[in-house]
């Protein structure tokens, strides 16, 4: 007697049948939007390369706030254009720097968003690097605890000025250990750290190098970024934020890394982030342009896929697009 072959079944039903079994939820809750603040007035300039990204002048800022907020978005990550640098980015903690200045004007228009506060140097340096530099017999290093004294003001000084989230994105060694102990010490104890724990030397940072004036002046960001071929070091950077504090673990980039999310994932309880860096997000934008592919599949399709690899949180340029097709649909 022959049987039927055994075979798995799929919900081909109504799209509320398939909604109610659907593994993974995007959610406009899921989604940070980044936000370039610069000096100046009037300033609403597009990034070239970021298309529908732009910098903001704290005059101009409240048009990008409101769309936010009326996105039902919950929170952004600021980073800040001066219009000086020096050797060791002293407008990256000084109280009255464009980030702070930045943090302060949103928090006025807007209480309730939640603001995370990029924790670097690389903007604020002459040189373009995340750490002091000093020129040695053998070439240009980082000095790291040299460097970990003023990201530890840097933090104090953002959360002074209303910051809810610290997010150091330096990959200095010890990083977390040295702000964690400076905002306890200032009284910020309850301030939580988002840490880019796993951050790759990676070509897809290219078109935010344009938008925040960061690329390094010589040599490149090697030596304290990961090799984009390891994953277990992936984990022992994580491992070492976590046991020095960190309150989030951040993947960047996104798309080349979900493996490394998964395997954070698995492994911790924390919170895990992920960044659809800038380069991901501008090969979607020249691509719909050109009219090759549907940008709001493509985009929902990713993001999902970033939540589906074990990310909670995603900090992504298509914040504002996702939340209103979410809402469409």
């Amino acid at each position: 007697m022959a049987y039927p072959i055994a075979r798995h079944r799929r919900l081909r039903g109504s799209a509320a049948l398939r909604s109610m079994v659907r593994e993974t939820s995007l959610s406009v809750n899921d989604l940070i939007a980044p936000i370039f603040i610069t000096e100046g007035e009037g300033v609403q300039h597009e990034i070239p390369s970021i298309p529908g990204v732009y910098h903001w002048s704290l005059d101009t800022l409240e048009k990008e706030i409101g769309e936010i907020a009326a996105a039902g978005i919950k929170s952004v990550l600021v980073f800040g254009v001066p219009s000086s640098k020096d050797a060791v980015g002293t407008s990256a903690f000084e109280d009255n720097g464009i980030v702070q200045r930045g943090i302060r004007r949103i928090k006025a228009l807007r209480p309730d968003l939640i603001v995370i506060a990029d924790t670097c140097l690389c903007q604020f340096t002459d040189h373009g690097h995340c750490g002091v530099v000093h020129q040695t017999d053998c070439g240009a290093e980082i000095d790291n605890d040299e460097s970990l004294e003023l990201l530890a003001k840097t933090a104090v000084s953002q959360a002074k000025a209303g910051a809810d989230i610290i997010a150091p994105s330096n990959m200095m060694d010890g990083f977390v250990t040295a702000i964690r102990g400076a905002l306890d010490h200032a009284g910020f104890a309850n301030t939580p750290i988002m840490s880019y724990s796993v951050k790759f030397a990676s070509a897809y940072y290219g078109p935010f190098r344009e938008a925040a004036h960061s690329s390094p002046q010589f040599g490149d960001r090697k030596t304290y970024q990961m090799d984009p071929a390891n994953a277990r070091e992936a984990m022992r950077e994580a491992q070492s934020d976590a046991e020095e504090g960190a309150d989030f673990l951040m993947v960047k980039p996104g798309l080349a890394y979900l493996d490394i999310v998964r395997m954070l994932r698995d492994r911790y309880d924390l919170p895990i982030v992920i960044y659809n860096v800038s380069a991901e997000y501008s090969m979607v934008k020249a691509a719909a342009m050109q009219g090759w592919i549907d940008e709001k599949s493509i985009v929902l399709e990713t993001l999902t896929g970033m939540k589906r690899a074990g990310a909670e949180l995603i900090i992504t340029y298509h914040a504002k697009d996702a939340a209103r097709w979410l809402q469409e649909s």
